[in-house]
């Protein structure tokens, strides 16, 4: 069994830029991530009028708990499927999680936005780091659910097919690419496309071409929600011109936009 996804939901991660995986780790590995993550929380998870901000910011994380859930054997096969063998590095941290409460306030980062990829002249500022037309650094976003989340609790909007939008965009900016900021300014101007919400019980997966448009909702729900947006990391970068190896799925959609 070395292939999960089928040929029709590859197709769709070329086309729109994402494929949802369903039941990519237990209820039991959610819920012993919950746990530490409430345990460093400054609110009282069985009171909810302590729940006074809109997002809490945690991370990192290295626990086995954290690591168990994004390195199941479907999970890694996934991953050479869409990325190719030894391409990869196997996730040791989830990253930051942005924990979402019920709010009428509203929260400060609900822009679209892509993930960088690679450090600018600051490696401490985020939003001077780099993404080019390759994805040095970067294989995939992940959303990863660690709560269940309907259309209520702040599903991460992903703009269906934008990440061939950016690929256009980065095809003309050569290895160094742009910042985070640089290319935010420019997604207002990009075609419109279809919003889908990252929904779904706790344990799914949305594994996201590097170059999707994305952003955060405010929270109108009851239920705090847990996710986490890491990369998986490319050992080196994507091959997208010149291979005599043919090109896998994350390299063919960023090819559909040189063409």
């Amino acid at each position: 069994m070395s292939e999960i996804l089928s040929k029709k939901e590859i197709e769709q991660f070329v086309l729109n830029g994402f494929v949802r995986i369903e039941n990519a780790f237990s209820q039991e590995i959610a819920d012993a991530v919950l746990d530490i993550l409430w345990n460093d929380l400054p609110c009282d998870r069985s009171n909810p009028s302590t729940w006074t901000e809109p997002v809490i910011r945690l991370g990192m994380y290295t626990q086995q708990s954290f690591v168990e859930s994004l390195n199941g054997k479907k999970m890694h096969l996934i991953f050479n499927q869409l990325i190719g063998k030894d391409r990869w590095i196997p996730c040791r941290n989830v990253g930051t999680f942005p924990v979402r409460f019920p709010s009428v306030q509203k929260p400060n980062d609900i822009g679209k936005h892509v993930d960088a990829s690679f450090a600018g002249n600051d490696p401490n500022n985020y939003f001077e780091w780099r993404v080019n037309v390759k994805s040095k650094g970067r294989a995939l976003l992940m959303l990863v659910l660690y709560s269940d989340v309907s259309e209520n609790d702040a599903p991460t909007v992903i703009y269906e097919g934008s990440h061939i939008d950016v690929a256009k965009l980065l095809a003309k900016q050569g290895d160094f690419g742009l910042s985070f900021m640089e290319l935010a300014s420019k997604l207002d101007d990009l075609p419109k496309r279809k919003e889908v919400y990252a929904m779904g019980k706790a344990g799914t997966v949305y594994l996201c071409h590097p170059f999707i448009v994305h952003s955060a909702q405010p929270h109108s729900g009851t239920i705090p929600k847990f996710m986490a947006q890491p990369p998986l990391l490319l050992r080196d970068e994507l091959s997208i011109s010149d291979s005599t190896v043919g090109y896998t799925p994350v390299e063919q959609a960023i090819r559909l936009a040189l063409d």
